[in-house]
């Protein structure tokens, strides 16, 4: 995904920076809360657009029917766990956008590469290093404009 397609220029003239779509998975209202918090309202300047799934369906339904810039699952997840939701994405998805897991703990860093996800986060979650791996996904809003 190129800088480029993140910059909208109107017909006056303005020009906007679209939104990044970012999906946040738990079952955990609370986990979906510190991610937010952690993360902030913008990610380099861009404004992000949160969209919450509490269930394997939920997430299944907005995959099929929204793009996504990144894709944040919960490893510890009642029912249907990030990690099975992160390798499901991988094989069934044509185009998958990057996704982030939140593992049970440092040594389950191992679990996101068997899930086939682009990068790990450990419970408990420190809101630095949330914000800091969300932002790796992301250049600054300015990059090309």
């Amino acid at each position: 995904m190129g800088a480029m397609s993140d910059v909208v220029k109107h017909e006056s003239g303005d020009v906007s920076v679209r939104p990044a779509r970012i999906l946040l998975y738990s079952d955990d209202r609370n986990v979906r809360e510190k991610v937010r918090f952690a993360v902030g309202p913008t990610t380099h300047g861009r404004p992000i657009e949160w969209v919450e799934a509490a269930t394997h369906a939920a997430v299944t339904a907005q995959l099929d029917s929204t793009t996504f810039d990144l894709v944040i699952l919960d490893g510890e997840a009642a029912k249907v766990g990030g990690m099975g939701i992160a390798r499901q994405m991988r094989h069934e998805l044509y185009v998958c956008p990057p996704i982030l897991l939140l593992v049970g703990r440092p040594g389950d860093a191992w679990l996101a590469t068997w899930s086939e996800a682009d990068a790990a986060v450990a419970h408990p979650l420190d809101p630095f290093a949330v914000r800091d791996a969300v932002d790796a996904f992301f250049v600054p809003a300015d990059a090309d404009a």
